[in-house]
């Protein structure tokens, strides 16, 4: 089966929980993994932003690979985030990390760097001479500093086979509708905004990695699913509820919305590790009368 028949729908891009004293917490990260995999979502990936992965080491980066696949049990998908701004070290990561049983490598832009096109362009052609697995972009230029622009993404999807597809963050709508206009038949664009899926689907996406569905799989899940039978009225009726949700998700930081929410859901403990912070308290109470009035669903 091809990567872009594997993941298509809704992906999540999960948290990584932790302990009051800021280990990994594995087994509320079970519990994080069983609740979107049993509320419908089709695959899920580690070490996104989202797990904030600059705050992990190499070390916990690999224990969390291998744990998600334990829990995961083959039941979905796992797709692998390895990027990042130091292209040499990520070039190591993908030769030593153990990516036997995902599908896929998920690899941010280089941030902070603000590299020219011609070298984000060097940037994934480099990973993709040595990447064991087909690499999706991502393309999150409101963390990054640096847009990978739709003639970039275009020119490695026609001259890297390695490269299958994208996670486009952009929020610029015209920049989406011009890469699937133009795009490769075989290449895949998924949405990497929760709040603009339903749109960017109904323009030709094939899906989402989603922050939101850490905390709203079923809901998430079934607006994706109709949006991409083409039931947009269904799909509206749903993602109308979840609005509130999303600007409630990112108000302060992801993941410390997302967060929120899962401890409010009694699935984590609300920990970050520094420099991100719990919700401030008015936003955090704002989260827990949105979840009384809208979602019924626990862990």
């Amino acid at each position: 089966m091809q990567v872009r028949e594997q993941l298509r729908g809704t992906g999540v891009a999960l948290v990584t929980p932790f302990k009051s004293n800021m280990e990994i917490d594995f087994v509320a990260l079970e519990r994080v993994i069983n609740f979107v995999i049993e509320n419908g979502a089709e695959y899920v990936v580690t070490l996104g932003t989202t797990g904030e992965t600059p705050t992990l080491s190499k070390e916990e980066k690999i224990e969390l690979i291998q744990v998600t696949y334990q829990i995961v049990a083959a039941r979905v998908p796992v797709v692998v985030g390895i990027g990042g701004n130091n292209t040499l070290t990520l070039i190591k990561d993908l030769e030593n990390f153990p990516l036997q049983k995902a599908v896929a490598v998920l690899s941010a832009s280089p941030y902070y760097n603000k590299p020219s096109q011609e070298g984000i362009y060097q940037h994934y052609k480099a990973l993709a001479e040595v990447s064991p697995l087909p690499i999706i972009l991502y393309n999150v230029p409101g963390r990054t500093g640096r847009n990978i622009s739709a003639s970039t993404t275009l020119r490695l999807a026609n001259e890297c086979s390695n490269i299958v597809g994208i996670k486009e963050a952009s929020g610029d709508m015209v920049q989406c509708m011009q890469l699937l206009k133009d795009k490769p038949a075989d290449f895949f664009v998924v949405s990497g905004d929760d709040n603009l899926a339903l749109p960017q689907i109904a323009c030709g996406m094939e899906g989402v990695i989603s922050v939101a569905a850490n905390c709203f799989p079923k809901e998430f899940s079934d607006m994706v699913r109709a949006s991409l039978k083409g039931d947009f009225a269904a799909a509206k009726k749903i993602n109308d509820q979840l609005l509130e949700g999303y600007d409630l998700l990112f108000a302060e930081n992801n993941p410390a919305g997302v967060k929120a929410f899962l401890s409010e859901l009694g699935i984590i403990e609300n920990n970050l590790r520094l420099p991100v912070v719990p919700l401030s308290d008015n936003l955090h109470q704002s989260v827990k009368k949105y979840l009384q009035k809208n979602l019924q669903h626990t862990a």
